[in-house]
């Protein structure tokens, strides 16, 4: 059974960074894709990266690009979230999602359970 279980969140100011982390585990994840989505208060979920386990490649939102990186490190079963210059709009619930093949986008099958991040101005 596949597991994800997100940390690294926290409280921070307009400006700093943060890193994100997604620990994976139940399967080799050989072709998965594997994503990070936002959640605000009052809104929908948002996607917000995307990296291909096996072959590596990422996708960004406009809203983050240039600021947030993800990666994977395929030895430790974990995805990263390199956010920097964070702003208030960063606020927001932060998880973890697995799918099988694909595009980037599209339904998830797996979640983590999220990991808060409050930017204060």
């Amino acid at each position: 059974q596949v597991q994800l279980l997100e940390s690294g969140g926290g409280l921070v100011q307009a400006g700093d960074s943060l890193r994100l982390s997604c620990v994976a585990s139940g399967g080799t994840f050989y072709n998965y894709v594997m994503a990070w989505f936002r959640q605000a208060p009052g809104k929908g979920r948002e996607y917000v990266a995307a990296v291909r386990w096996t072959g590596g490649s990422t996708d960004y939102a406009d809203s983050v690009k240039g600021r947030f990186t993800v990666s994977r490190d395929r030895a430790k079963g974990t995805m990263y979230l390199q956010m920097n210059s964070l702003n208030p709009e960063d606020t927001a619930i932060y998880y973890c999602g697995a799918k099988y093949g694909g595009t980037y986008y599209g339904d998830y099958e797996y979640w983590g359970r999220g990991t808060q991040v409050i930017v204060s101005s």
